[in-house]
Order: C-alpha cells, then structure tokens, then sequence
C-alpha cells in the first residue's frame, strides 16, 4: 500500500520536473524504507542522499528519478546498471523493464540488496558480484546502461556492450572531494560514434576496479534473485 510520505515524494519529484508518469509511479510502488539503514528510516522519503554499508550512499530520490527518466527505459528493455549498492536503482528501473542485470564490487551490498529483492518479489533482476568496469559480456548487448557511480571517462568495454541506438547515463569526472566537476551525461551509440549530452552537475561516490578482498570470479550467468 502506498504511503502517504511516499505520494509526498511523488509530489516534490512532479514539481521538480520529472514528468514521465511511468518513472514517478515506479518510484511511488517502491518502498525506499526497504533500501535504507534503520538508523536512517525516519529519513527514507526526504530527498536526500543517505549512507550506507561499505562506505557508500543511496542517491537521492530526484536523482534516481532523474536518471531513469533520461534513460527513457521501455517494457521490453534489458538494462545493465553498473554499481547495485543498497539495490534502489535497481528495484526502481525492474519495474520499467523486461529485465535489470546489474554489478556490484561489495560482496556485503549485494547480499542485502538481493535479500529485498527477494522480499519485494522483483523477479526481473539478476546480480553479479564482480569488477564494473569488465561490464557483463556474457549477457551483452544492452539496450540501457546506468553508471551510479562516478568515472573520469566511461570504460570503452561499456561503451562495446551497448546497443546501436542505446542509451547510457552516466557521472563523469573526478571522485570527490578531489573535484567538484562531475557531471551526469546521456550517451547515445549511433552508427557515427556515441553522441553526448551533459546533463547537470552531481557528486557521487567513485567507481572503484577490482574487488574487495579478491572474490572468485562469478558464473557467467550471474544470480537471479
């Protein structure tokens, strides 16, 4: 049942511009105190950012909403989304999508995430414990990829794994607080190259190669939920 904070939320989002009505209901049916630390959970509909395990943070609802928005997902898409963290984003674009294939380097993470996707029954998302950067050959190409976190410039790996005529949004730029110049971009693969568009400026955590304590490398196929 949808809660009264969460139509708030949905309000605040309409009234900063995100217009497209499948992406405010995907985030209205989905529960944001399920992705947040308890200590936090009086916060889970502010628009604001909150941390998590692992030295990490869940984007603030605008963001999340306006990054699926400039992704223009469509019901028959497969999306790879780089960078599960608390599972948010993911959860969110499961309900645009036919399915959500998405990376995480924190083996903790990914565990809690693919528990509440079990919990909220999202049967269209299957995860991979591994290294963002070597993206998911196995499962290319994609017809969307979402970066959540921020990179100087996009791995040309990703870039490979990305449909003709696809879209990628991503955070370019410096980690901080060594720069305050990241920006999201949108990129469009066309026959001629990837087409770019900056789309506003952000701060989001670094992404990070490799992975933390050298886990084996997962089954090609991944995990479903």
């Amino acid at each position: 049942m949808t809660s009264e904070r969460q139509i708030e939320l949905v309000m605040a989002l309409r009234g900063q511009g995100i217009t497209d009505e499948r992406v405010l209901s995907a985030i209205e049916r989905t529960p944001r105190e399920e992705f947040v630390e308890e200590a936090f959970g009086h916060s889970a509909y502010e628009n604001v950012a909150l941390p998590i395990a692992c030295g990490q943070t869940i984007s603030q609802p605008y963001i999340v909403a306006y990054m699926t928005q400039a992704l223009d997902v469509h019901a028959r898409h497969r999306v790879l989304e780089i960078g599960t963290g608390s599972g948010y984003q993911a959860a969110v674009l499961s309900r645009l999508c036919r399915m959500v294939y998405t990376i995480e380097r924190h083996k903790p993470l990914l565990k809690q995430a693919e528990a509440r996707f079990r919990k909220l029954k999202l049967e269209n998302i299957v995860t991979r414990l591994g290294d963002g950067f070597q993206g998911w050959p196995e499962q290319a190409p994609f017809d969307r990829i979402l970066l959540t976190a921020a990179t100087p410039e996009v791995p040309q790996i990703l870039i490979e794994e990305l449909k003709p005529g696809g879209i990628m949004i991503a955070p370019i730029g410096r980690p901080v607080p060594e720069s305050f110049s990241q920006l999201l971009v949108k990129m469009i693969k066309t026959e001629q190259g990837v087409k770019r568009e900056d789309l506003l400026p952000v701060v989001f955590v670094p992404m990070v190669p490799g992975v933390p304590g050298g886990a084996r490398k997962p089954n090609a196929e991944g995990s479903e939920t």
